[in-house]
């Protein structure tokens, strides 16, 4: 059984709606910022200040690279589309869900920006990290789900919906 994989921006619920989507579907469940962490030893953002993001961007496709797993749900950092690699070894053993909210909605969601671990170039707002990374995960989509307006319980419903038609 294939993977099931969520991309989307940070503050999209990736790893919480992945964490009930997996008690939800009997699966196992990996959170890749999680992984990287343990992998390093040191949160996100340490690794973000000390070594820079090009360092982290880095160390998270390493990460990804290492998954060999099958019937798991992975929630995914939010800049891993920045790697083709890690996105085609995603892809390769799952079906990629792109949790979608809207700018306004991902900027009220995050309200930890400095100490989450989150891949922004020196200066770039909020609103062009987000018009950066749409088209990124809308490419490598296989489906998506809009989370803008919706509680957890209504996207895991979503989410369960359209992983009928992978018979995932």
């Amino acid at each position: 059984m294939k993977n099931i994989v969520l991309i989307g921006m940070p503050g999209a619920g990736k790893s919480t709606m992945g964490v009930i989507l997996a008690k939800t579907l009997g699966r196992h469940f990996i959170d890749t910022d999680i992984v990287a962490q343990e992998t390093s030893g040191r949160l996100l953002q340490e690794i973000i200040d000390e070594q820079g993001t090009d360092a982290f961007l880095a160390a998270e496709e390493k990460t990804i690279l290492s998954l060999h797993c099958r019937t798991t749900v992975i929630a995914t950092g939010g800049s891993v589309v920045f790697s083709e690699k890690a996105m085609e070894h995603l892809k390769k053993e799952g079906v990629v869900l792109y949790l979608k909210i809207s700018s306004e909605e991902m900027v009220r969601r995050l309200n930890n920006i400095t100490t989450r671990g989150i891949v922004l170039v020196a200066g770039q707002s909020l609103r062009e990290m987000y018009n950066q990374r749409v088209p990124l995960y809308e490419k490598y989509a296989d489906r998506t789900i809009d989370c803008s307006d919706s509680d957890f319980e209504h996207c895991i419903g979503n989410v369960i919906d359209e992983l009928r038609t992978f018979k995932v």
